[in-house]
């Protein structure tokens, strides 16, 4: 009997709900279990917070990340791998890079290690291949050298130089 009223708590416990504060004021619920994901929002859970204030996360990003937490949350209790696998290349798929930079810029605030190694591999993988100008055109670097510099940088470097030029995959 006393087995029973304990998984009961138990239970309950898994569907304890927070509320997840964005930059723009907007509130979401999320199950606890999915939240603890973020390092962050585990911390302020153990010292006792419900509503969590997240000033580093805009609405449409924290949508994005809720989804995520939710999705990975349910992997650990009943999805398999091949569906969690097509979750996360769906997941990055199609975005711009805004949206990948503004995605980790999020995950990392709040310490979702999951979330930034897929980030980080899609960025990774997308700037792959691309010529030097195409990835400072991405990661919106600019240069402090003149043309004769750049010219002299090229001609001791030309392995540098090679790659693909900018093209639609540098939105």
């Amino acid at each position: 009997m006393a087995a029973s009223s304990s998984s009961s708590s138990a239970t309950s416990e898994q569907k304890k709900m927070l509320i997840l504060k964005s930059s723009d004021g907007d509130e979401f619920q999320l199950e606890e279990n999915a939240a603890v994901q973020s390092i962050t929002i585990k911390n302020m859970v153990e010292d006792d917070y419900t509503v969590i204030p997240l000033p580093n996360v805009d609405t449409k990003t924290l949508i994005k990340i809720t989804e995520y937490l939710n999705t990975h949350a349910d992997e650990k209790m009943k999805s398999n791998e091949e569906e969690i696998k097509k979750f996360d290349k769906d997941f990055v798929n199609g975005k711009s890079y805004n949206d990948l930079f503004e995605l980790v810029l999020a995950a990392n605030y709040l310490d979702i290690k999951g979330l930034m190694d897929l980030l980080c591999q899609s960025i990774a993988d997308r700037i792959k291949d691309k010529s030097y100008m195409a990835v400072r055109k991405i990661f919106n670097i600019t240069t402090d050298y003149t043309e004769a510099e750049l010219e002299e940088v090229k001609k001791e470097h030309p392995w540098a130089h090679e790659g693909v030029e900018i093209d639609d995959s540098t939105n």
